[in-house]
């Protein structure tokens, strides 16, 4: 490994993305989703990413994750340099260091809550015996014990949800993506489901979050504004910015 393919504050960032970009290419157009940002997260934050549908916070989100290929720009994830892994590599690192939780929760309709949460585990290579123990602490943790041997088709979206959060925590990520995990509940699960990602950020879990919803987004340490594919604005809650004066935590705009 070169001297490049390792961030020198590794130890104080689970995530640093600089000058990544992404553009769409449909017949003669082209749409700039993502323009060349920069963005640093340390271990234990919780950052909100919100802004407009179309501002490109998802995809940003989605290049983060390894789900799409930036057209440039360079990712680090725990100090070691992922962009250019290949899709075999990533799928690793999304099953060993990732979890994702997605807005319409794309679990597994054929196979029970109990399976669901499980597979990330046993696809990672871990031992069934710890596998099933993971889950059944985070099925008690989440109030689902006993919806174990349902399928996702017997629950509502609330706890269709909580299934997707526990599969994404089975494997205890370093970093937690959550992609507008309340769009589509109604306000009991939604504030459900943000407790929960609460109390995972209590415990130390990192987590990167999209969300429209201005509610949702004063739950995290940071609130990033996206706008037209640009980190507009870095905010904790409480007003105070997250600028220069905090090099550590610096997001800006390119060019």
């Amino acid at each position: 490994m070169t001297q490049g393919d390792r961030t020198p504050d590794r130890e104080s960032h689970v995530l640093r993305v600089e000058g990544l970009a992404k553009t769409y290419r449909a017949d003669a157009s082209e749409v700039a989703a993502v323009r060349g940002v920069d963005l640093n997260v340390r271990h234990g934050e919780f950052v909100a990413l919100t802004g407009p549908s179309g501002a490109g916070k998802s995809t940003l989100l989605h290049l983060i994750g390894g789900l799409e290929r930036p057209d440039r720009g360079r990712i680090w994830l725990d100090g070691r340099r992922v962009d250019g892994l290949s899709e075999a590599r990533w799928a690793m690192i999304r099953r060993r260091s990732m979890g994702i939780v997605f807005q319409y929760f794309n679990l597994v309709s054929t196979l029970t809550v109990a399976d669901n949460i499980e597979l990330p585990g046993l696809l990672a290579g871990r031992a069934p015996r710890e596998v099933r123990a993971a889950r059944e602490e985070l099925l008690a943790e989440l109030r689902l014990e006993g919806k174990a041997d349902n399928t996702p088709g017997d629950l509502s979206g609330g706890e269709q949800q909580r299934v997707a959060l526990a599969r994404a925590l089975v494997n205890q990520p370093t970093l937690l993506l959550a992609d507008e995990p309340t769009g589509s509940l109604d306000s009991k699960a939604t504030r459900e489901v943000m407790r929960l990602l609460t109390r995972c950020h209590r415990r130390g879990q990192t987590i990167l979050l999209v969300t429209h919803d201005a509610r949702v987004a004063s739950s995290a340490d940071r609130v990033i504004s996206v706008f037209d594919g640009e980190i507009a604005d870095d905010v904790t809650p409480d007003g105070s910015e997250c600028g220069p004066s905090s090099a550590a935590d610096i997001v800006r705009l390119r060019g």
